[in-house]
């Protein structure tokens, strides 16, 4: 008699997560995602142009000093719009993305509170910005004010250990785990290479949001590897 044939289950390729994931809850992360930069750009801009307390201008370190000046590094410096959008959109439950809202909002709220409590500057470099037209225009929108932490580079971070936490749940390949540790880590240079901000902004914004990214993934991860994980049956069993 002809035995029955059972397949076993295999997880399903990491594209194809991945791809699910993006679609999941689509509609609340793309308003969500909207609301919140616009809530948050409301409130960084007012602190930045009204600050309420005398500005305090940031020291510089060695490090400062032999981090030049690089104009190539701008358009990575304005990629952590695109970065920062990457994490909550491969969460797939919604009680995690509601909880990483409240905790991305957390710091950034953290941030805001000192800028208005102790507004910092950059001190402003030497260099004629009128010979880089793409630099004058971020001067016009975000200045050097609003230092200390650096929410570029603590909403950065916040993002990256996310990002790594949400692809490992993907079975996402090593390759993909080093390009985002590496396009954080190009995000954190281009803060002091377009010199939007120097070495101490940076050490304590990458403080903010490691300690938030791990206190809040320490709250909310299990729920997210609670999600039924998806299968295909394998030809091969």
């Amino acid at each position: 008699m002809r035995q029955p044939n059972h397949k076993s289950l295999a997880p399903v390729d990491w594209q194809d997560d991945i791809g699910h994931r993006l679609i999941t809850l689509m509609t609340y992360k793309a308003v969500g995602t909207t609301v919140f930069m616009t809530l948050f750009f409301v409130a960084y801009l007012h602190l930045l142009h009204h600050p309420v307390h005398p500005v305090t201008l940031m020291p510089l370190t060695p490090i400062d000093h032999w981090i030049r000046f690089e104009p190539w590094s701008l358009p990575i410096y304005l990629t952590l719009w695109v970065y920062v959008s990457l994490a909550p959109a491969l969460i797939e439950s919604k009680r995690v993305l509601f909880g990483y809202a409240a905790a991305i909002g957390g710091v950034c709220v953290i941030g805001l509170v000192i800028f208005w409590l102790w507004p910092t500057a950059v001190p402003a470099p030497q260099i004629d910005w009128t010979r880089f037209p793409g630099f004058g225009a971020l001067k016009n929108v975000d200045g050097t004010g609003n230092a200390c932490p650096s929410l570029h580079v603590a909403t950065a971070v916040f993002s990256g250990f996310w990002l790594h936490q949400l692809l490992r749940l993907s079975r996402a390949p090593s390759w993909l785990l080093m390009f985002n540790a590496l396009w954080c880590a190009a995000i954190i240079y281009s803060t002091m290479a377009t010199k939007q901000h120097v070495f101490l902004d940076v050490a304590a914004g990458v403080v903010l949001g490691a300690v938030g990214a791990i206190f809040s993934l320490k709250l909310l991860l299990r729920h997210e590897k609670a999600m039924p994980r998806r299968t295909i049956a394998n030809p091969s069993a």
